[in-house]
């Protein structure tokens, strides 16, 4: 019974099995449901009892019961444990889901690149060391920015445009801003949703186990280009992430060089031929 019953609750619940913080979202608000459908089942049948065996019956007169003080007060404390209890088992799981754990054994070594402070609403790991990575939202298109910048203020670090792409066993840190207008970063199975708001940073994490794809999108309405606004996250294993960082930092190193020999290029045209460089 209990499979059959697992996809049913799947339509309800929120994703999960990509990182620790989306499986104990999943986890927490799989225990409420639960306790909500008990509490359900038990109204509507006291419910259909009443209609049932108190229908209106020709010749019956009704009772005229004023109030029942015990049952009142049963009801009454009844919901006030379930609520409070509800709430120490949340405050319980809280710290799981905000807080990121330190990366496994086998995480990869970037993870030296730390970031330089924690706060209130920036979490670091344990042993403080993590994969940070800046989540810039535009319209209409998500910017992903790696540490390894040649510069102190951030000029010519590595970056890629809609997926992500990070190692597996490795926590993640996110920074996430936006450039223009709020978005909502979101990618179900690893986790809540996050706004990008101009002129704020929001943080959050994750934790990959295992090579793979997840999917997700903005989720907030942000322009007629919204619906186009898809992420990506790709996890691999360490070796392989840390050869596709140097590729995309060699990569984004070319294209500059070519650039920077363009404009000069322009810059000593003269005559008919030259073109003026914005």
């Amino acid at each position: 019974m209990g499979h059959l019953l697992h996809p049913t609750f799947a339509f309800f619940t929120p994703l999960s099995g990509g990182s620790p913080n989306a499986d104990h979202i999943d986890s927490l608000y799989k225990i409420t449901l639960y306790i909500a459908l008990v509490i359900f089942v038990a109204v509507e049948g006291g419910l259909m009892y009443a209609l049932i065996k108190f229908r209106k019956r020709k010749g019956a007169v009704a009772a005229q019961i004023r109030g029942n003080t015990r049952l009142e007060m049963g009801w009454t404390v009844a919901a006030a444990v379930i609520l409070v209890a509800l709430a120490v088992l949340t405050f319980a799981k809280l710290g799981s889901i905000q807080n990121p754990p330190s990366s496994s054994p086998g995480g990869d070594e970037l993870t030296g690149d730390s970031v330089a402070y924690a706060s209130s609403e920036r979490k670091l790991p344990p042993n403080g060391k993590s994969l940070n990575i800046n989540v810039i939202g535009r319209q209409y298109i998500w910017q992903f920015v790696y540490p390894g910048a040649d510069e102190p203020d951030g000029l010519g670090a590595p970056y890629s445009y809609e997926e992500m792409v990070v190692p597996t066993n490795t926590t993640v840190t996110l920074d996430i801003a936006s450039a223009d207008v709020v978005h909502s970063w979101w990618i179900p199975e690893l986790g809540g949703k996050f706004q990008a708001v101009p002129g704020y940073h929001n943080y959050t994490w994750f934790k990959i186990s295992k090579p793979g794809i997840y999917r997700g999108q903005c989720a907030i309405l942000c322009g007629r280009g919204h619906a186009r606004m898809i992420a990506t996250v790709r996890a691999v294993p360490p070796a392989q992430f840390d050869e596709w960082l140097t590729n995309q930092k060699r990569e984004i190193t070319e294209a500059n060089a070519a650039a920077k020999e363009a404009r000069a290029k322009l810059n000593s045209q003269t005559g008919a031929g030259q073109v003026e460089n914005p």
